[in-house]
């Protein structure tokens, strides 16, 4: 950040009186401009025991497999967020959405909250973020091609509690070097 959203003017780096982080302070009107971190909403969307999963078309991770999920807009809530995305990336409508799973990135200044939901019906189709979708028992989950560890860690977790038919919410955080 080099200028104030506010006035416009120069900003510096530093911590300001009263706080223990490096904040961007403007030079002219002491704006604070605090950086938070940003909110993923997504889905396990379900269709009589198997999972949609959405090939992803766009970068990052391009051509690997995903959950339908995406950063949290201004003046949404988190679950309108993951219903949005669904929507968006696989053309879906849910019915019971559960919360499921908060998940911490604190490396990349994201957090994941994770719903389980059941589709309305299989009327689905990729939407532009998507190449492909596709239907799977968890046991032919492509665990080598899923996109990141957030969706990998919420899987592994769910295919779990599949065991025991006992799907309790959980937080968990992801580490920098299992990231990928």
């Amino acid at each position: 950040m080099k200028f104030c959203s506010a006035c416009g003017g120069p900003v510096e780096l530093k911590i300001p009186e009263g706080d223990d982080k490096p904040r961007y302070v403007c030079q002219s009107c002491s704006t604070i401009h605090y950086s938070n971190p940003r909110m993923v909403a997504g889905v396990i969307p379900l269709w009589q025991g198997k999972i949609l999963i959405c090939k992803r078309a766009i970068e990052p991770a391009l051509g690997t497999w995903t959950l339908p999920a995406g950063y949290l807009e201004n003046g949404e809530s988190v679950r309108a967020c993951a219903i949005r995305e669904t929507r968006e990336e696989a053309g879906a409508e849910l019915t019971e959405i559960i919360p499921y799973a908060m998940i911490n990135l604190p490396f990349i200044d994201q957090v994941y909250f994770m719903y389980r939901a059941m589709l309305q019906d299989t009327n689905f189709q990729p939407g532009f973020e998507s190449s492909e979708l596709k239907l799977v028992s968890p046991e032919d989950i492509p665990w080598q091609q899923l996109s990141f560890a957030s969706i990998r860690e919420v899987l592994k977790h769910y295919c779990d509690d599949l065991k025991t038919n006992q799907f309790p919410f959980r937080e968990f955080s992801i580490k920098p070097e299992h990231r990928y």
